[in-house]
């Protein structure tokens, strides 16, 4: 067995972006509310973050594997290469992961527990088998998935919802559509190839881009929103000021001058963009 076939069918780089969105939302959870918690408990949540997105992960390549196998993109995967192979020993793995996931969530609170079980049923049922074959609005629909890992950051801790958590969690979900939309425009014959409607495949480059930015601005508009109500200080507001203008001006670039190679560029620094947002938002909170 290659086990390191199974780590990379986790998507490992996806799931440490998501698994920081958790811990940020733990660490401004507990800051914010005076609510304590000790290594262990982060270990615990972290854990339950890691088995959730894995599985996750490992789910959607199993369902995906036909079409992955079609694109140049993603041919290599350990499934379409058979370094996985009968294919049922992923699916078995990602049930395991899953199912892991949801029995610790299940040991800490109600509204933990609901967030990894709703980011699995739209992950993997809303997106992967129901829409992404079928409409543009795939990874509209699909990406409140990752708007709810810091959602159960915030509920690991404090075992509630409240306007700061849902703006964190909006913070993903608006990132999420700029992120694909822009892989989608670099390998556009590959999508076209695998007869998958991502947005730039079904209305064209240009329609494309006018969306993309859409979603920028309005991702940019909620980071702004976390600084009002979130109170956050002018650390978290330098960053949200400087990357959202840096990923804003490559949009208008993009616009009229479309090229792959831009489009890649600003798939590539939408994900540390995420990152230094949430990073910025817990040390702002510790040093105040």
């Amino acid at each position: 067995m290659d086990a390191w076939s199974y780590v990379e069918i986790s998507k490992p780089k996806l799931v440490f972006l998501l698994v920081v969105t958790s811990l940020g939302a733990m660490f401004v959870a507990s800051i914010k509310t005076d609510i304590p918690i000790t290594l262990s408990q982060v270990v615990f949540g972290s854990l339950t973050a890691i088995f959730g997105s894995a599985g996750c992960n490992v789910l959607t390549s199993y369902i995906d594997r036909d079409i992955d196998a079609l694109m140049d993109r993603t041919r290599e995967r350990p499934l379409p290469s058979k370094r996985i192979d009968p294919a049922r020993n992923a699916l078995i793995f990602g049930l395991g992961l899953t199912g892991v996931s949801l029995a610790l969530a299940a040991s800490q609170n109600i509204i933990a527990f609901t967030c990894i079980l709703l980011g699995v049923l739209d992950n993997v049922l809303v997106y992967s088998l129901w829409t992404k074959r079928r409409s543009s609005l795939n990874i509209i629909l699909g990406g409140f998935s990752g708007g709810l890992a810091p959602l159960y950051g915030w509920a690991f801790v404090t075992g509630t919802i409240d306007l700061t958590a849902l703006i964190l969690g909006s913070i993903v979900v608006l990132w999420i559509p700029s992120h694909i939309w822009s892989l989608a425009l670099y390998y556009r014959s590959d999508y076209e190839k695998a007869n998958i409607p991502m947005l730039p495949i079904v209305v064209g480059t240009e329609t494309a881009i006018k969306c993309i930015a859409s979603t920028v601005i309005l991702m940019v508009a909620a980071s702004f929103a976390l600084y009002l109500y979130g109170g956050f200080g002018l650390l978290y507001l330098s960053v949200s000021v400087i990357t959202g203008a840096a990923v804003l001006g490559g949009y208008v670039y993009l616009f009229f001058s479309p090229s792959q190679e831009l489009a890649w560029t600003l798939f590539k620094i939408s994900s540390p963009q995420l990152f230094l947002l949430f990073t910025a938002a817990v040390l702002d909170v510790s040093l105040a």
